[in-house]
C-alpha cells in the first residue's frame, strides 16, 4: 500500500459510531491542488481518494441564480458526471454498519448516488426532497466482508453539464447489533431502537431508502419496499415518538411499504400491535396505517394536529404458513405548509402467539 493510500485507511475498533475522518470536509484541499472549484488531485481532499469531475463547494456559493446548499459547516463535495468519491475503513470482518450521509440534488431533477461496499452495491434516489432546507441524510448498511473495505459513492448520472451532480456531506458511521426476538415480542427490532446513526443537529431525522429484499437494512430485519421512496427514521430529542428515542415515519403514501417476515406456525393464532401517531413536526390531517399479516389486515385512523400523539393498533389473525409478512403502509399523503411529504409514525410494534396455554394443576 502506497503512503497515500495508507493514510485513506481508519480503523474502527469493536462498536464505532460517529463522523468518518474529514467526513464533512471540513478539512480542505492544498489551494495547489484547486482549479476554481474543481478538485484536481486524487488524494487532495483529506482521508478521501476522488476520481472524475470533483468540486469543492462552499457555503454561500451559488450556480447561476441557484444558491448551492452546504448541509453542514463550511463545506461539502460535489460529483459530476461518473464522479465519484471513496474511503477506505478497517472494520470487523463480518460485522454489519449502516452509513448515514446528507446529499442534495443541484441539477437534474433524477439524481441518483451509487453507494458501495463491495460485494454490496445499491443506487440511492434522491430526486424527492424531503426536507424544507433543499437536502436530506440518507442511510445505508453492509456486511463488513473483510478487515479493510472500502466506501465509495458514485454519480452515475449523464447530465448535459458535465459538473452537474448530487452535492455530499457529513459521512458517519454505526455498528448495528445482530437483532433478537424475545418471549414477549416475536418480531425483531420492534421498537426501531437500533438503526442508522442520526447526527445530533439534524432536526430532519434520516431516510432508509428502498431496497432488495437480499439487502441488509439499515432498520434490520424490517425492510423498505418501494421503487423509489424512503420513510425517514425520526429521533426522540427532534420529534415527538410514542415509544423510547427512535420511531419511522410514513412519508411516501402507498409508495411505499415497511415490511418484516416472521417465523409463524400455520394454524395458530397471533396479535400483532402497533402505535400510530404524529412526530410533532407540523404534519396536520388524517393520518390511517393499514397493517397487514397473513390474510388480515386492519385500518388505523389517526387525525393529526401536528403536535405529537399516538393511539395503539391491533390486529388478531391466524397464521397460513411458516412465515408471515407484517406489513405496514400509510394510506394517503400529505404535505406541511412548506411543501415537504410528511406523515405518521409507527412505532413499538409487537407479535405474540395468543394460543391458550394449559392451566397448572394446583397440588393439594
Amino acid at each position: 500500500m502506497s503512503s497515500e493510500m495508507s493514510v485513506l485507511t481508519k480503523r474502527f475498533n469493536g462498536s464505532c459510531s460517529g463522523l468518518l475522518p474529514n467526513g464533512n470536509f471540513e478539512e480542505a484541499p492544498p489551494k495547489s491542488q484547486l482549479n476554481g472549484t474543481r478538485v484536481m488531485g486524487r488524494y487532495a481532499i483529506p482521508h478521501w481518494e476522488i476520481s472524475g469531475y470533483v468540486e469543492y463547494i462552499g457555503s454561500g456559493q451559488k450556480q447561476g441564480d441557484m444558491l448551492l446548499p452546504v448541509p453542514e459547516g463550511a463545506y461539502a463535495v460535489r460529483l459530476g458526471n461518473e464522479a465519484s468519491i471513496q474511503q477506505r475503513l478497517a472494520l470487523t470482518q463480518g460485522a454489519h454498519y449502516s452509513i448515514t450521509f446528507s446529499a442534495a440534488r443541484t441539477c437534474a431533477q433524477a439524481e441518483q448516488l451509487n453507494v458501495t461496499v463491495a460485494p454490496e452495491s445499491d443506487i440511492l434516489p434522491i430526486q424527492t426532497v424531503y426536507s424544507s432546507s433543499g437536502w436530506d441524510s440518507y442511510s445505508w448498511a453492509f456486511k463488513a466482508t473483510g478487515s479493510v473495505v472500502s466506501l465509495i459513492v458514485h454519480n452515475p448520472g449523464v447530465a448535459e453539464d458535465a459538473a452537474c451532480g448530487p452535492l455530499i456531506d457529513l459521512f458517519a458511521i454505526k455498528t448495528l447489533p445482530t437483532p433478537q426476538s424475545s418471549k414477549n415480542n416475536m418480531l425483531k427490532n420492534g421498537d426501531f431502537e437500533e438503526g442508522p446513526y442520526i447526527f445530533p443537529n439534524a432536526r430532519w431525522g434520516v431516510l432508509v431508502p428502498p431496497m432488495d429484499e437480499d439487502d441488509y437494512s439499515p432498520l434490520s430485519p424490517w425492510m423498505i419496499l418501494s421503487s423509489t421512496k424512503s420513510v425517514k427514521y425520526v429521533d426522540a430529542p427532534h420529534h415527538v415518538v410514542p415509544h423510547g428515542a427512535r420511531a419511522v415515519e410514513l412519508v411516501s403514501g402507498m409508495e411505499t411499504a415497511l415490511v418484516q417476515n416472521v417465523t409463524t406456525v400455520p394454524g395458530l393464532p397471533y396479535r400483532l400491535q402497533f402505535s400510530v401517531g404524529d412526530a410533532g413536526n407540523g404534519c396536520v390531517g388524517s393520518m390511517s396505517v393499514q397493517a397487514y399479516a397473513a390474510s388480515r389486515s386492519v385500518k388505523v385512523p389517526y387525525q393529526s394536529q401536528g403536535k405529537g400523539g399516538y393511539k395503539r393498533g391491533a390486529l388478531d389473525f391466524t397464521a397460513t404458513a411458516d412465515q408471515t409478512r407484517v406489513v405496514f403502509v400509510r394510506m394517503g399523503y400529505i404535505m406541511k405548509p412548506d411543501g415537504t411529504l410528511c406523515g405518521p409514525v409507527v412505532d413499538d410494534v409487537s407479535l405474540v402467539c395468543t394460543r391458550n396455554r394449559p392451566a397448572r394443576r394446583l397440588l393439594l
